[in-house]
């Protein structure tokens, strides 16, 4: 009921220890608070914040648009309903290494459980598409220097994302995940590997753990848990699988509603108001005082 039971300290605890069990983690991407409420639920390891979803949620491509402000609070009101960790992406920390020190406090201050920064350029683009251009090594370390001296809470995760592969190919991008590694960063995200022996040869290049992107419609291959775990991946994230979902699902309803002139057609295929209540917990807010506020269900 309103808020997390858990600290947000104790949340990055979690985080560390987890990451450094062995097994998979799996943080499908929350495009709003509610959708953290249900993978939590469901029984996932974490929660993603994605800067592609929030763009998309604001009408806007992801290529550098949304502010720290933005990403702020909407990944303050996702980690504020949920037990679980949760890690947002920082894109490449809103400005130069004295901004992405304010970045890391602030997000520490919305609750996350850790963030990660990229070695784009600024302005960035989607690290799925063609194009993209990358700092040098030296002004990215600068970047996880700034991120790391930054941090108040040590269980904060800073993840280091390179975006080398593209242009510079694999062997540069993994020469650049070890110097991440050095600069005391604490994962790395090696974007846009483009099947299993590539996740395999960045497992080989750095000691601290590493992340996989299973966007769809990307560079990457769909890979399955069970392969990641093999190939040594300790967290896999599913940044838009759930906003592509349900807006896939808004488009088909809007159009049979236009088409049909009635929702009706589309009830059986919607999320019962008593489903969405449980999900709310509305009982535990009516029982909370009922001297103050009551309502039936």
């Amino acid at each position: 009921m309103l808020h997390a039971k858990k600290s947000a300290h104790s949340r990055r605890a979690a985080f560390r220890e987890a990451l450094s069990s062995g097994r998979l983690l799996r943080f499908p991407g929350a495009f709003n608070p509610l959708t953290a409420v249900l993978i939590t639920e469901l029984g996932f390891d974490g929660v993603y914040v994605s800067g592609a979803v929030l763009s998309a949620d604001l009408a806007l491509p992801d290529i550098g648009l949304t502010t720290l402000t933005e990403v702020a609070g909407r990944a303050g009101q996702i980690a504020r309903v949920t037990d679980l960790p949760a890690l947002v992406d920082a894109d490449t920390g809103f400005g130069e290494p004295m901004n992405v020190a304010r970045t890391v406090q602030i997000l520490e201050d919305a609750g996350l459980a850790g963030c990660h920064l990229e070695d784009q350029v600024n302005p960035k683009r989607c690290g799925h598409l063609d194009g993209k251009s990358v700092v040098s090594t030296e002004e990215m370390v600068r970047r996880i220097h700034a991120a790391v001296t930054a941090r108040r809470d040590d269980d904060f995760v800073i993840c280091a994302r390179t975006d080398a592969r593209a242009g510079e190919g694999l062997a540069a991008a993994t020469e650049r995940a070890r110097a991440y590694a050095d600069a005391g960063a604490d994962m790395i995200f090696p974007e846009a590997m483009a099947d299993l022996a590539e996740f395999e040869a960045m497992r080989s290049a750095v000691d601290v753990p590493i992340l996989a992107n299973m966007t769809e419609f990307g560079k990457s291959e769909l890979l399955t848990t069970a392969a990641l775990e093999s190939a040594g991946v300790n967290l896999v994230i599913y940044p838009v699988t759930l906003l592509r979902l349900a807006m896939g699902a808004v488009e088909d309803g809007l159009r049979q509603l236009l088409t049909d002139g009635t929702q009706a057609g589309l009830v059986d295929r919607m999320q019962t108001r008593s489903r969405l209540y449980e999900l709310l917990d509305y009982p535990a807010y009516n029982t909370f005082d009922t001297d103050t506020f009551n309502f039936r269900i």
